[in-house]
């Protein structure tokens, strides 16, 4: 979520919290609505440690899923690099071809498929060249021992790059079911009604303003928070950015030049096959 909208969000609601709490105070006796505070504060305190804690363990499993994602897309530009320098140990015939398609493997990721996660369309749909690279090394017929050895290798960094795809993606969509947001909101709204028992016409109202709006801010905060680490791609602050795989690309282009070779990708600028 953008940080403007986010701020946007959290002063209406937290605004319509506090008027709630004023036009509640008006009618309500003095001393708040309960007889006994003592007891009334130990429930409230029941409910909000109950909320915290249960809102706290969501966002760490949350915070540890968008972690693994910036590892996997760390993992899979190393992992890319790696691989071109391999393919130039294997048959010629094959060699050019493999770091053609794994240029535009890299293109893809940073361009069309950054843009799918961005968008949370991108479902189950494979990487192209992903497969294209599957079809060119199905053909490689290594002869010598380094051939070999490269070929191996090169299959080892494959596994190890469709499983760091696998965990930079597997967050797009969201990773908190839809009954836990419902749990969520319900204790939220819960708080939020009994913290209007504590409505008090003896209490000054930015005493009362305060009481009700930091509950609000804090509460809607870590909502935000918990969002934030629920899509960890898409725009805003602090958002998962294609910058290892362009790194990577980067790093292609002086590889390259260092060997003295010179490959044309089959595909454009953004991973489109031509």
């Amino acid at each position: 979520m953008n940080v403007i909208i986010a701020i946007v969000v959290l002063v209406l609601v937290t605004g319509l919290t506090v008027a709630a709490m004023l036009a509640v105070r008006r009618r309500a006796p003095e001393g708040s609505y309960f007889t006994d505070g003592d007891r009334a504060s130990g429930v409230f305190g029941v409910l909000a440690t109950g909320f915290s804690v249960l809102l706290g363990f969501i966002i760490f499993l949350a915070f540890t899923s968008y972690d693994e994602s910036r590892q996997g897309a760390e993992t899979e530009a190393t992992i890319v690099a790696q691989q071109v320098q391999t393919a130039q140990f294997m048959p010629k015939d094959s060699s050019a071809e493999l770091t053609g398609e794994l240029t535009c493997y890299a293109r893809s990721v940073a361009g069309t498929e950054w843009d799918a996660l961005n968008e949370g369309n991108l479902g189950d749909a494979i990487n192209p060249w992903g497969a294209e690279l599957f079809r060119t090394i199905s053909t490689v017929d290594p002869k010598t021992a380094t051939e070999q050895s490269a070929y191996d290798r090169w299959m080892d960094q494959t596994a190890d790059r469709e499983q760091a795809r696998i965990d930079r993606v597997h967050g797009a969509e969201g990773i908190i079911p839809g009954p836990v947001w419902v749990a969520l909101f319900v204790i939220a709204g819960v708080i939020f009604a009994y913290m209007l028992f504590f409505a008090d016409r003896a209490e000054g109202a930015a005493t009362q303003g305060m009481l009700m709006g930091s509950v609000t801010v804090v509460i809607t905060v870590l909502m935000f928070l918990l969002v934030f680490f629920d899509h960890p791609h898409g725009g805003g602050a602090g958002r998962l950015q294609p910058t290892a795989m362009e790194r990577t690309l980067g790093l292609i282009d002086v590889q390259l030049e260092l060997a003295g070779l010179s490959v044309a990708p089959p595909c454009d600028e953004a991973g489109n096959a031509r």
